[in-house]
């Protein structure tokens, strides 16, 4: 297992690398002049613009920059954004919004979408399947702006039981609704992969073979059709963490969480390219971490999976 997890963290410094360059190129190479953004629609002095070119390493290649940046975020140095603010200060203060509100969408997704997904599996082809299948494919259909927009007038505006807006420093409580809404979208596709996984797996051989020598109706259940089937489920989940944490912009713009979406939109809008460089080289550590872990759980859900020295 050591030896497996060593092999899996040196396979991940290339996608590491080759992500933060590819990211690095879009937002300095391809954003027009980083110094007319800090300038705003104040001139400055050529004197002062070679001061900032320095400060920020604009003078320098940008492969060169790319290298200079890698190295001061191995120590944990993120820089200075374009607005004079330390970048790791800004990112600390919005990251505990959107991690408690993805940590929902992942729950939402996984509790509910797993449940659905068992239900209609092993009631394939019945009323039950086919309503749960219509919703999922309803929850799919409709925009996640729209839904959003719709739970915030109905629950805010006319019930008046959650918050309208979330605002800063949010409760678990208050971020429910929006956990529910970044969830949606997951849940409908872990409804629908956990279905599919499920009716398959409940007419393989080994589950015939397990009600044949007569054990109950929840062990079969349990012990060998959900646990069979929930690696395909554990990747989707595994894989979404990362994409719900940087898709969030949406649903943290409707109900006005100051989070990492909110953030990074503000920064696209603004241009500042060290804040979304330095946004994305988090959310691509996020996701890489997030695999490795649904790939060491791969051997708790099925046996039969081993990590070969």
């Amino acid at each position: 297992m050591i030896w497996y997890i060593g092999r899996r963290l040196l396979q991940m410094i290339p996608v590491f690398l080759g992500a933060t360059l590819i990211v690095y190129l879009m937002a300095f190479a391809s954003s027009g002049d980083p110094i007319a953004t800090i300038a705003g629609e104040k001139p400055i002095s050529p004197a002062v613009a070679q001061v900032l070119r320095e400060q920020y390493n604009l003078d320098k290649p940008i492969l060169v920059q790319w290298l200079i940046y890698l190295g001061d975020v191995v120590q944990g140095d993120f820089g200075v954004g374009f607005n004079g603010r330390p970048i790791l200060d800004q990112i600390v203060a919005a990251f505990p919004a959107t991690m408690r509100l993805a940590l929902i969408a992942v729950v939402v997704e996984t509790v509910f979408g797993v449940a659905a997904g068992v239900l209609a599996g092993l009631k394939k082809g019945t009323v039950i399947d086919t309503t749960l299948l219509m919703v999922s494919l309803l929850v799919i259909a409709v925009p996640t702006f729209v839904i959003g927009f719709v739970a915030q007038f109905v629950l805010g505006v006319k019930l008046e039981i959650v918050p309208v807006n979330v605002g800063r420093d949010p409760s678990l409580m208050n971020l429910l609704v929006p956990g529910f809404v970044l969830g949606a979208v997951s849940f409908a596709y872990v409804l629908r992969l956990t279905r599919t996984s499920i009716a398959e797996t409940a007419t393989a051989d080994h589950v015939r073979t397990a009600t044949a020598k007569g054990l109950s109706r929840g062990g079969v259940i349990t012990k060998h059709i959900l646990r069979n089937s929930l690696i395909p489920v554990v990747t989707f989940i595994g894989a979404d963490l990362g994409a719900l944490m940087g898709g969030a912009i949406v649903t943290e713009r409707i109900f006005n969480i100051n989070g990492i979406g909110s953030l990074l939109f503000r920064s696209i809008n603004d241009g500042e390219s060290p804040m979304i460089v330095s946004l994305v080289t988090i959310l691509v550590i996020i996701f890489l971490l997030s695999n490795l872990v649904v790939d060491l759980l791969y051997a708790v859900l099925d046996p039969r999976i081993r990590y070969a020295q």
